[in-house]
């Protein structure tokens, strides 16, 4: 399918010119309307970025160029500065995307458990690699770091539902169905699958409430806190600040507060002085570090509030404050 993200000989992502053409005048009425509840979320309106991004997909199935457009003039922002976010996050598509994302988890223990192969044979399956679309438009495929759900590897998402404790087989028989229209549902969470449209548009922010259908947490990931009930295993409760309070004003030993006080400033004087003459040794040695500094050759010893001299700043290896020394 012509449909993937264009490169230029100096390996420039491009995007396909017919993503420019204007939205509608339907189209644009909608994403202002919804822009504008996206960026009264936020104190400066550039931070509305990333769910706009979601909402363009929403619209057009990825990152348009129009979309670039019109997000750099809603935010006051370069299409540059657009462009530099939407290529740097793998949730926003630069071409466009089937109508259900099917991510193959292969990092370490999906791998072990037989992530690999699933996807290979998937693969095959539907004759894509990573990151490709089904002929049809139905099925982007993906390899996937980590599903965050290791307790159910291997695991498969198609729209980021999850499918757990997956095979070549249940997966391959998850992608046929999707291609088919069926409604397809995940081992938790929704009764089904949304498509990648209506699953961009939650991402903007906008509830579509199925967030409460299903199983949230499945039975492997509340093992522990099982455990835990069956031998009463509470964690500890924080202690209050008005006790935290009272206990240090508390002498432990029978010593009165106003007598620790006292030895407590004798201890300090002594403390001083002993932080006075390791500053006097330090300087007389040249190399020498005081305690708690840091001891690398390319670090000076500081004190909290004073800033590094052109000696042993952190960047050099002390040749240029060597090189002033032999001048002077």
């Amino acid at each position: 399918m012509e449909h993937y993200g264009l490169q230029t000989a100096a390996g420039h992502l491009t995007v396909a010119a017919e993503s420019k053409e204007p939205y509608t005048a339907e189209q644009l009425a909608g994403l202002d309307a919804d822009a504008e509840q996206v960026i009264a979320r936020y104190p400066q309106k550039r931070s509305a970025l990333l769910p706009l991004l979601h909402l363009v997909q929403s619209v057009d199935g990825y990152v348009t160029g129009r979309g670039i457009d019109w997000c750099a003039e809603k935010l006051d922002l370069s299409t540059a500065e657009v462009s530099g976010v939407a290529t740097f996050y793998t949730q926003y598509k630069r071409h466009p995307n089937g109508e259900y994302t099917v991510g193959v988890c292969t990092n370490t223990l999906c791998a072990i458990m037989g992530g690999d192969q699933i996807f290979d044979e998937v693969s095959e399956h539907l004759g894509i690699g990573h990151d490709e679309t089904t002929p049809d438009g139905k099925v982007t495929l993906e390899r996937i770091e980590c599903n965050a759900a290791c307790d159910y590897a291997p695991v498969v998402m198609a729209n980021w539902e999850f499918f757990d404790n997956q095979t070549p087989e249940s997966t391959k028989a998850l992608v046929d169905d999707l291609r088919a229209g069926k409604d397809v549902r995940p081992s938790r969470g929704p009764n089904k699958v949304c498509t990648f449209k209506q699953v961009s548009r939650v991402l903007a922010g906008f509830n579509d409430g199925l967030a409460d259908e299903g199983v949230g947490a499945g039975p492997a990931s509340l093992a522990g806190l099982e455990v835990a009930h069956e031998h009463g295993w509470t964690a500890p409760k924080a202690p209050k600040a008005d006790s935290k309070k009272a206990d240090d004003e508390k002498s432990t030993d029978g010593t009165s507060t106003d007598a620790k006080a006292t030895e407590g400033k004798g201890a300090d004087a002594k403390t001083d002085a002993t932080k006075t003459d390791t500053k006097t040794d330090a300087k007389a040695t040249g190399d020498a570090k005081a305690p708690g500094r840091h001891t690398s050759g390319n670090a000076a010893a500081n004190d909290p509030d004073e800033k590094p001299t052109a000696q042993g700043t952190l960047f050099d290896d002390g040749a240029e404050g060597k090189g002033k020394e032999g001048k002077a």
